[in-house]
């Protein structure tokens, strides 16, 4: 692959998925596009690009995107997210809507569906409490391909010891062969829908809580800030977002702060709290005065 053809895929990965990689990702294009070539019957990845420029087959696209996509994911992935709901996001968000008792979540990475299938497990110990409450898990994801095993919810044995407790696994799902699969009421509970990030989710509505756990390290500066900006649009005033270890909202947007108290919680700024505009070029003798 030459270096033009490495920048048109960069170019091309970069407009469709957000996916921002940089020079030295080159082995990873290779190594992922490589099978996408021998799929459609393509010799090189030369033929590919040269496919991907003359030909609007929607299908080579998608095939082309999705395996760009890292999709690694498991059952309470870095736990303190989740005790986090349990603990603190679900009894605040119920003293919040106790008269409307309805609750609102997005899961807005879903991946293969272990992160909304680790909430519906939580939200299924929390029994009694949640009796008559109408609670909705939204769960979606650029690749259609992950959005339907998740709809399945059919893991290998693999796949549930990554991070499910043996006491939920048992409880939880049955075995099919040498698989597993989550119990359809909780299968139930999830609506998943294929979403790419880069297009507007205003359809999607308000929520209580949005995972957006480790996806946004993928992506560009200017991307990550027109997502975060997007996603505040669609927390509900006391909503709570959860990040990935690895990401932050400071420097990206101020319509978000951070919770002091829990890292990798960020709510809604309040107006007095969000980043005063620069002052006109035109006058530069103003200053703010401090109070």
């Amino acid at each position: 692959m030459t270096e033009l053809e490495f920048d048109f895929l960069r170019a091309y990965l970069k407009q469709r998925s957000g996916l921002a990689l940089t020079p030295e990702k080159r082995y990873l294009v290779e190594s992922r596009l490589t099978p996408v070539c021998r799929r459609f019957g393509l010799a090189t990845l030369r033929d590919l690009v040269g496919t991907l420029k003359i030909s609007r087959d929607s299908s080579i696209e998608k095939a082309v995107v999705e395996a760009m996509t890292t999709n690694e994911t498991f059952f309470f992935r870095d736990r303190t997210p989740f005790d986090l709901f349990r603990d603190v996001l679900l009894p605040q968000a119920m003293a919040r809507r106790a008269g409307q008792r309805r609750l609102r979540i997005w899961c807005a990475a879903a991946s293969t569906g272990q992160e909304p299938y680790s909430l519906a497990i939580l939200l299924q110990e929390a029994g009694a409490k949640l009796a008559g409450w109408q609670v909705e898990i939204v769960a979606t994801d650029l690749s259609t391909e992950v959005i339907e095993k998740g709809k399945l919810g059919l893991y290998s044995h693999f796949e549930v010891q990554r991070g499910l407790p043996v006491q939920w696994l048992l409880k939880y799902f049955t075995q099919i062969g040498e698989q597993w699969q989550i119990a359809p009421a909780l299968r139930a509970m999830i609506d998943y829908r294929p979403l790419n990030l880069l297009n507007g989710f205003e359809a999607l509505g308000c929520f209580d809580v949005i995972y957006c756990r480790n996806v946004l390290i993928y992506f560009d500066t200017p991307t990550k800030a027109d997502i975060l900006g997007r996603l505040a649009e669609r927390l509900a005033p006391e909503g709570a977002l959860l990040l990935g270890a690895a990401e932050t909202v400071i420097g990206l947007t101020d319509r978000l702060s951070p919770n002091p108290q829990h890292r990798g919680l960020y709510g809604v700024a309040q107006p007095a709290l969000r980043t005063a505009p620069p002052l006109p070029a035109a006058f530069p003798q103003l200053r703010v005065a401090a109070r």
